[in-house]
């Protein structure tokens, strides 16, 4: 059996501590935050009685940027936006381009009615209604003690 010893995130400036500050800052996560790393937007699920509820975080995009699609019982969300900015000046031109797109899918229990489905995208939050279906409704009533 090996042992291997780890240093438990402390840092080792035994060789040289300018190598070991190099390599910290590029394989650090925060270096990676930009627009390197695809963005998927955070989702909210809640369940009430008659539907479920289903918010996406997604800012700054439009109502035609989303495309909502169901098949068999998987929901589909995806969006996409293309954007190019271009300056001119004397004696430069420069353009930048940007590109942000996403794709979010969710697995529908079978007690979900297909045909009653409903998008809405306000300040920024697109917010999915999936209705129930009258049998798949939880039913409450009193049981008499005989």
């Amino acid at each position: 059996m090996t042992l291997v010893k780890f240093n438990n995130g402390q840092k080792n400036y035994n060789v040289n501590p300018f190598f070991n500050d190099v390599f910290d800052t590029i394989l650090n996560d925060r270096f990676l935050g930009g627009r390197q790393v695809a963005q998927t937007p955070a989702v909210n699920i809640a369940e009430t009685e008659n539907e479920f509820h289903i918010e996406l975080a997604v800012p700054g995009l439009k109502k035609e940027d989303f495309k909502i699609n169901l098949e068999k019982n998987v929901l589909s969300v995806s969006a996409e936006k293309k954007s190019e900015n271009v300056e001119e000046g004397k004696k430069f031109s420069k353009r930048e381009y940007n590109y942000t797109s996403f794709t979010r899918s969710f697995n529908l229990p079978e007690s979900v009615d297909h045909s009653k489905i409903d998008a809405e995208y306000i300040d920024g939050i697109l917010k999915l209604s999936v209705a129930k279906r009258e049998e798949a409704k939880i039913q409450t009533r009193e049981i008499a003690v005989k």
